[in-house]
């Protein structure tokens, strides 16, 4: 494993243990040369799934730009790391057991949508955004609406 700080290839394990959802195991690590620490995950390789985008285009299923989506919604939230790649993972998984070897790109951002909704409101209006992209304020502010919609009727029975 090459450091991410100093690049030197050689590391020890400090801390290891599995995930939540025990799927994946994470695994602290200390550089050799320059002591710095980092994080670095260890999954079980699935058969590939392919995603069928809105064009009609299939590419393989890529974990990491699921989280992408995720960290910059997230961006200055008060949200982890860890739990964004949990959310990360559960989307995997879901989709995993859902589908043979085709998952339509809109069931996976409805998944991360779900996820988010149930997270962070602001965290979910953002990735909405850019997922359904709305073409103008009325869209967005129509899917506010909605939104604040669900909290008042939640707030009444609670």
């Amino acid at each position: 494993m090459k450091c991410p700080h100093c690049g030197y290839k050689e590391d020890k394990v400090v801390d290891s243990r599995a995930t939540q959802e025990q799927f994946a195991i994470r695994r602290r690590r200390e550089c050799l040369k320059c002591g710095k620490r980092f994080t670095t995950y260890e999954y079980i390789e699935e058969v590939s799934l392919l995603v069928i985008k809105k064009d009609g285009r299939r590419e393989p299923f890529d974990r990491k730009k699921i989280l992408a989506g995720i960290i910059r919604a997230c961006e200055k939230r008060p949200i982890s790391m860890e739990k964004m790649e949990e959310i990360a993972t559960q989307v995997e998984r879901a989709v995993q057991k859902k589908t043979d070897r085709e998952a339509p790109s809109s069931k996976i951002g409805e998944l991360v949508m779900e996820k988010l909704k149930l997270l962070d409101d602001v965290a979910y209006v953002r990735f909405a955004s850019v997922y359904r992209q709305f073409k103008d304020v009325s869209q967005f502010m129509s899917e506010l609406k909605e939104m604040l919609g669900k909290e008042k009727r939640k707030a009444r029975y609670d």
